[in-house]
Formats: C-alpha cells, sequence, structure tokens
C-alpha cells in the first residue's frame, strides 16, 4: 500500500520522560474492567470418558468450544471467551486431559487421539449439547481435525489456527518422517523419550520456560539439541504487550502443580494414533472450515507447509475450506498474540450459520 492510500494514523504518543498521567488512568481502568469480566467467567468440573474435566465457560446462546494447545491452558482463550460471549453465544474452554485442573492419567496410551476427542464427546453429552463451533489451536487444532473426522455430526463448523490438517500416510510413520525432514534434535523427537524432556524442563524456573515457549519468534522448524538444550531457545528481552507477569504466572502456577508429562504424552503418541487412524485414511474433512495462520509461524515455516496450504493439496482434504487467513509478522500464538482480531475472525465466519 501507498502512503497516498494508507488512511492517516489518529494514535498520539505522549513523551517518554513525560508520561501523560491520563492515559496510565485509563489503562488501570481498562485492566480493572478486564478483570471484572474475567471473573464472570464460571469454572467447573465436568466426569468424563473416566477423568474429571476442568471446564470454563460464560455467556448463553450457540455453543463455541474452545481448544487449546501446548504448553496451554483453557487461559490461553480468555479473550476470545469474553468477545464471543458478549456477541450472543456460549463460550466453553476446558483443560485438556494432562492440563491445568483436568486430571492427567499416568499411561502414555491413555492419550491418544480417541482419548482425546472422547472426553470433548463426553463433555458436550453431559452438558446436553449436540452441536458445536468448534475453535482450535495449536494441538487443539490436530484434536478439532480428529473431531471433525470422528464425529462430524457434532459439529456446525470449524476455526482452526496454525496447524492444517495432516493427511494419514499409510507408507510412513510420523516419527520416522519427522527425523528424516528435520532430524532427532526436533523437538517432537526430543520429546519422545519417557522423563528426558521433563528432566530439561525442570532445570529452568517454570516461569521463565513459559516466556521462553509463549515469545518464541522463529519462522523455522524447532530443534532443541541435547547437549545444547533449551539454552538454544531464547529468553525474549522483555514480554510483549500481549501477555503480562500476571498471565505467566497463571500458566507457570499450574504447571508447577500438574508437570509437563501429561501435555508431553500427546506427542509420545504420535506414530500410535498414525496405527489407530488407519481405519480413516483417505477421509475427508466434510465440515465448513476457515483457517488462520500467522507468516511467523514456525509451523507455517515447516518444510513444504506452504505449498500444501495454498496450492490445493489441503484444499483436496477439506473440500469446504472456505477461507485462509495469514497474517502478517504474527508468530504461533496466534490466538494470544492477536487477540480481539482472532476473535472477530472466528465472529465473522461462525454467524452465518
Amino acid at each position: 500500500m501507498s502512503n497516498k492510500s494508507r488512511p492517516l494514523s489518529r494514535s498520539f504518543h505522549s513523551s517518554k520522560t513525560e508520561p501523560n498521567p491520563e492515559t496510565f488512568r485509563l489503562q488501570s481502568c481498562t485492566k480493572r474492567k478486564h478483570k471484572q469480566t474475567m471473573e464472570k467467567i464460571e469454572h467447573t468440573t465436568v466426569g468424563t470418558n473416566g477423568i474429571n474435566m476442568h471446564v470454563a465457560s460464560i455467556g448463553t446462546g450457540p455453543v463455541v468450544l474452545f481448544i487449546h494447545g501446548f504448553p496451554e491452558l483453557w487461559y490461553s482463550w480468555r479473550n476470545q471467551l469474553l468477545y464471543l460471549s458478549s456477541r450472543g453465544y456460549r463460550a466453553i474452554a476446558p483443560d485438556l486431559r494432562g492440563y491445568g485442573d483436568t486430571d492427567a492419567p499416568p499411561s502414555v496410551t491413555s492419550y491418544t487421539a480417541l482419548h482425546l476427542v472422547g472426553d470433548l464427546i463426553g463433555l458436550l453429552d453431559k452438558l446436553g449439547i449436540h452441536q458445536v463451533f468448534l475453535v482450535g489451536h495449536d494441538w487443539g487444532a490436530l484434536i478439532a481435525w480428529y473431531f471433525c473426522l470422528f464425529r462430524p455430526d457434532r459439529v456446525k463448523a470449524l476455526v482452526n489456527m496454525s496447524v492444517p490438517f495432516p493427511p494419514r500416510n499409510p507408507a510412513v510413520r510420523p516419527l520416522n518422517n519427522f527425523r528424516a525432514v528435520y532430524g532427532d534434535d526436533y523437538y517432537i523427537c526430543r520429546f519422545q523419550e519417557p522423563g528426558e524432556i521433563e528432566e530439561e524442563f525442570a532445570q529452568i524456573d517454570t516461569a521463565r520456560l513459559m516466556k521462553k515457549f509463549l515469545c518464541l519468534r522463529i519462522a523455522k522448524p524447532l530443534c532443541i539439541p541435547k547437549d545444547t538444550g533449551l539454552s538454544t531457545v531464547p529468553d525474549p528481552s522483555a514480554l510483549p504487550s500481549w501477555l503480562s507477569e500476571e498471565d505467566v504466572n497463571y500458566y507457570a502456577s499450574k504447571f508447577n502443580q500438574k508437570g509437563f508429562t501429561g501435555p508431553v504424552n500427546y506427542y509420545r503418541c504420535s506414530d500410535l494414533n498414525w496405527e489407530l487412524m488407519a481405519p480413516w485414511t483417505g477421509v475427508q474433512i466434510e465440515v465448513p472450515v476457515k483457517f488462520i495462520v500467522g507468516d511467523q509461524d514456525l509451523v507455517y515455516n515447516n518444510k513444504g507447509m506452504k505449498e500444501y496450504i495454498h496450492d490445493g493439496g489441503f484444499k483436496k482434504y477439506v473440500p469446504y475450506l472456505q477461507e485462509v487467513v495469514v497474517m502478517e509478522g504474527v508468530a504461533h500464538f496466534i490466538n494470544q498474540e492477536k487477540a480481539e482480531e482472532v476473535g472477530a475472525h472466528i465472529y465473522e465466519f461462525i454467524k452465518k450459520f
């Protein structure tokens, strides 16, 4: 866009040496109002699929079910819960199996796609909800794809972020493919040995670890070499505007209580999921879909990913894909980094159904 066609900015900046008291007052007021609104979110525990699941919810109306990723919680959707509930929707965001205040079964094999979708179907059944709008990010996006494969009858439409639908290749196991393409230091490969990555995580203060993950801005696959470990994942020089110390401390408090084994077990089921998914080889996603990703997202910059998304491969397996949104300058944790824009994208899509 040329300067001539760009609209004039109406923002004003106060001097660094002479802070504007009115600005601080307005910021303080906004934070206070946000906190008061956050307090309206209801928290319950629901028995489902053999576990107790913590659920955050707010609002009334058609249901939007939010599915978080790694290493996150229901809290990752806090802004979208408020945004959608204020527009006539019932917004629901659970802590997934192994996370936050939801149970964490000890067995690695209790974290397959069948378990994870089963938890959510059981949750909806317990709440008396037949159909929902699904919204997923990262691992939550994968779970949402599986949800749509297994139970498309329960989904009105899907808004997914960061991770496009991965068609099953019957000839190649996922871990063999990851090692061949990215090497043994690729983070998913490094997560495989039980207890190993948890020990590395334990060497770092949890709040610092959360900052490393949430503020990560690398437009390439993430590798964690054994010899250097997490020192290769940079510490942010400062928190971005969309993430506060209070946010980080909330995440840290929950991961300090629960640990990382449950969340990492999702990755340890990669090959098991591949085996279990054999009956769905070649099956398409047959619900309306909108896909959102940041151009600085590490997944978007995986080998061949842009070509798959934009050159017809994605559409082949997701025939009702209606929109693909690529947000410039945005990294992986898009639902937090661009909270209001993501909320608007979700609303503009689901209100059509």
